[in-house]
C-alpha cells in the first residue's frame, strides 16, 4: 500500500486541435476501467486492470501523474473521490479508502463474497454493488456494513442514490409509505430496482431491457432514471411509477457508461465510441470516435468530455 514515484514510465502526448483530442495519458499498464474527477476538477483519478489507481493533475499546462494508489490484489473496477479521499472497488472483493495527499490506504471494507462492481458515496455512507447479487451500505468513517439490499437474481452493477433532503428532489413523489431516501440498482437480471434506504425493501421494479443493465443516471430533480444496457439501448423511466418513457437507440454494441448533464446525456459503448443525446427527444447529436477499444468510462467537466477506454488511453 501507499504511494510510489509519479514520473515513471509512459509519455504524455498532447495535440492542439480545437474540438478534438487534446491529450492522451498512457502510463497505466492495462486497460482503464473507471475514472473520477475531484469536486473542483483539479484532479483526475483513474483505475486500471494493472491493479493500480493513478491521480492526475488537470489544471496544469499538461496533465501529469501526481500519485499512485497500490494495494489491491486484483484489477480495479470502480473509483470515486470524496473530500480528501479516493475510494476504489476491486475484483479482489474489497473496497479501499485512500488519503489523496499521501496515497496511503486508510481503510479496507470487507464483506462482499464476489468482485465489487460499482461504488457511490453520499458523504456519510458508501454504497457498493457486487456479483454476489447484493448491494451494501457502509459507514464512510468506520467501514462497518450497515445495510444489505438483497433481491436481484443476478449480479448487481450500477447504483443511484436519491436523498430526500436534497433541495431539487420532490419529496412527495417518493413518499411511498413514509420512504424518503431511495437507492436504485441495476442488474444482470435485466431489471432495475428502487429500494427504501430505511427498510432495505424493494419499492419498484423497472422492466423492459433485454440485457444486463450496466450503467445508470438520474436527472437533477431525481424524477427521471436513465439506464444503459448490453442490449445496446438507453431507456428513461419515471422513477415514482416505474414506467418506461423513452428508448435511445444508436449504439451498435453494449452501453457501458453514462453521464447526465442537465439536458444532455453522454454515453460510452463497446462499439468504441461515445455519444451525446438530447434527453427530451432521445436524439443523438454527436458521436466521439478515436478509441481502439470499448469506452468504459465517461465524464464531463468545465466544457470538456473525458473518456477512458480498454485501449489504456484517456481522451479529452
Amino acid at each position: 500500500m501507499g504511494a510510489q514515484g509519479s514520473k515513471q514510465g509512459g509519455q504524455v502526448k498532447k495535440k492542439k486541435y480545437k474540438g478534438h483530442l487534446i491529450q492522451t495519458l498512457d502510463q497505466h499498464d492495462g486497460g482503464i476501467n473507471c475514472m473520477s474527477l475531484s469536486e473542483d476538477g483539479s484532479v483526475l483519478a483513474t483505475g486500471s486492470e494493472d491493479k493500480m489507481a493513478r491521480l492526475w493533475s488537470t489544471k496544469t499546462e499538461e496533465c501529469e501523474c501526481i500519485g499512485i494508489l497500490q494495494g489491491h490484489e486484483d484489477y480495479i473496477t470502480c473509483i470515486i473521490m470524496e473530500d480528501n479521499f479516493v475510494v476504489t472497488g476491486s475484483a479482489d472483493k474489497t473496497i479501499r479508502k485512500w488519503d489523496i495527499c499521501t496515497c496511503d490506504c486508510v481503510l479496507i471494507f470487507s464483506g462482499h463474497s464476489s468482485p465489487v462492481n460499482r461504488i457511490i458515496c453520499t458523504g456519510d455512507f458508501i454504497f457498493s454493488s457486487s456479483y454476489d447479487r447484493t448491494s451494501r451500505c457502509w459507514d464512510f468513517d468506520s467501514a462497518e456494513c450497515v445495510r444489505i439490499f438483497s433481491g436481484h437474481k443476478r449480479g448487481v452493477y450500477p447504483m443511484v442514490f436519491i436523498p430526500a433532503d436534497e433541495e431539487d428532489v420532490n419529496v412527495d413523489t417518493f413518499d411511498w409509505e413514509g420512504n424518503k431516501d431511495i437507492l436504485i440498482t441495476g442488474s444482470a437480471d435485466f431489471t432495475a430496482r428502487s429500494w427504501s434506504f430505511e427498510t432495505g425493501k424493494t419499492l419498484k421494479i423497472f422492466k423492459g431491457h433485454t440485457g444486463t443493465i450496466t450503467c445508470m443516471g438520474a436527472d437533477p430533480a431525481g424524477q427521471i432514471l436513465y439506464t444503459g444496457s448490453t442490449d445496446t439501448t438507453v431507456k428513461s423511466w419515471n422513477i415514482a411509477k416505474g414506467e418506461n418513457l423513452k428508448t435511445f437507440e444508436g449504439h451498435n454494441a453494449p452501453v457501458l457508461c453514462m453521464s447526465v448533464q442537465n439536458k444532455i446525456l453522454y454515453t460510452g459503448s463497446s462499439d468504441w465510441t461515445g455519444k451525446s443525446w438530447v434527453v427530451e427527444f432521445g436524439d443523438c447529436t454527436r458521436t466521439y470516435k478515436g478509441h481502439k477499444h470499448s469506452v468504459s468510462c465517461i465524464k464531463f467537466c468545465d466544457g470538456l468530455l473525458v473518456t477512458g477506454s480498454g485501449d489504456g488511453i484517456s481522451r479529452i
